[in-house]
């Protein structure tokens, strides 16, 4: 996709977290045109550029720049080579660890210019080794798609394992204190070190306190009163600590969706911790506690897995050509489906997260909702739980396994 975008796009930027893989794409990209990467991670890098922006990107293009943020500036230099030399595509790729929105005006002087992609953690499928398709299966032939699919041997335990370790490559890797070690340590540094760069912030142990209080919230609605009365701070500042947090990739904002269909429909946007491993640690949640199956521990593990199936549908709508539109849909009755794809023809995919093994009439209430709703836009309505069958439950409702979405679905 990359390099389909730098035949026609002039300056791409690789947005995300931290350590999800960007540079690696970046070098790689970088190695396939013959060019270097100039690292602004690099502090004397990072000093050479910003003495001299305008020479660093005289060179040969594409320019493959990492973590752009650090110097802001190389954004004006970019601007003023494509409008000497028209606009060029490929003339740039960059990338960065915080949205380039939220960084000063002053370097905002690509817009209409730059094409945004956004690198999430990896995602099951991407550590597994398959291919992740259902969302394109369902779109085409949602019959076939669940004709398609055998039973499923994952267990709850499987869940709770690939919850816990969430996509960052380097906590995949580790196991237990190691693992715990790594999320802190990154969790420490994007407080301590990325925030105070976007000079925005110097509440710093607030920023923290703020983010464990929205990761209580991970798969619920944003309840910010919430935060302002137990943080003892006015809703302005919390507001402005919430997109902090969201420039910095740790925490996504996942709009209400479909406010036009109902009177009633609900306004408020739900709160997810970016990855479900760095929600769990958060929450000082392990394998072991979400092993056990009292109703708290059952609460914190839907919650979760909510977060994990979110998650993992946001990266596969992010690598899709068509655009959509995501968000979730509530009513002021508690009718909800945690994940809504609108497409830009009216089609809608939704899909519910159970956490049980069994999905009964009422857990199917939202999606039955929905369909009334939309009538035949409804393509099908998916309700995901941590059983072993796919079934059509009724018209265009479906109840499959969580591991369907990274099997590859084959239609032939």
């Amino acid at each position: 996709m990359l390099d389909a975008l730098a035949g026609v796009e002039p300056v791409i930027a690789l947005h995300g977290p931290r350590s999800v893989g960007k540079s690696t794409v970046l070098r790689t990209f970088a190695a396939g045109r013959e060019v270097p990467v100039i690292d602004l991670d690099d502090v004397a890098v990072r000093d050479a550029v910003r003495a001299n922006p305008t020479l660093t990107v005289s060179g040969k293009t594409p320019l493959c720049i990492d973590e752009y943020q650090h110097v802001p500036e190389i954004l004006d230099a970019i601007k003023a080579r494509l409008n000497r030399e028209i606009t060029d595509p490929g003339t740039a790729v960059l990338t960065g660890s915080t949205r380039q929105d939220a960084l000063p005006r002053t370097a905002q002087s690509l817009t209409g210019r730059i094409h945004r992609i956004n690198i999430w953690p990896l995602s099951q499928g991407e550590l597994h080794g398959s291919h992740e398709n259902l969302i394109e299966s369902l779109r085409s032939d949602p019959a076939a798609t669940l004709a398609a699919q055998p039973q499923s041997s994952t267990t709850r335990s499987d869940y709770v394992d690939r919850i816990a370790a969430g996509g960052f490559p380097l906590a995949v890797i580790r196991q237990g204190a190691d693992r715990n070690r790594w999320f802190d340590n990154y969790l420490r540094d994007s407080i301590l070190k990325d925030a105070s760069e976007l000079e925005r912030i110097r509440q710093r142990q607030l920023v923290a306190d703020m983010l464990n209080r929205l990761a209580a919230q991970t798969a619920q609605v944003l309840n910010l009163s919430n935060v302002t009365d137990a943080l003892g701070v006015d809703r302005k500042t919390a507001e402005e600590h919430l997109r902090l947090l969201e420039d910095l990739f740790l925490v996504v904002r996942l709009p209400a969706w479909g406010k036009t269909l109902r009177a009633r429909a609900a306004a408020k946007p739900k709160i997810h911790v970016v990855d479900s491993g760095l929600a769990a640690r958060l929450l000082r949640i392990t394998p072991a506690n979400l092993g056990r199956l009292d109703p708290t521990v059952m609460t914190e593990f839907g919650h979760l897995l909510e977060t994990f199936v979110v998650g993992e549908l946001r990266k596969h709508v992010s690598w899709m050509s068509e655009p959509v539109t995501t968000g979730h849909w509530r009513t002021h009755d508690k009718d909800e489906v945690d994940f809504v794809v609108e497409f830009d023809d009216g089609d809608v995919l939704a899909f519910e997260v159970k956490s049980g093994e069994r999905v009964n009439r009422n857990d199917l209430r939202g999606l039955r909702k929905l369909r009334e709703a939309l009538g035949n836009r409804l393509i099908a309505g998916v309700a995901f739980s941590t059983g072993s069958r796919s079934y059509t439950a009724e018209d265009r409702i479906h109840v499959m396994p969580v591991d369907r979405l990274w099997r590859t679905v084959d239609l032939r």
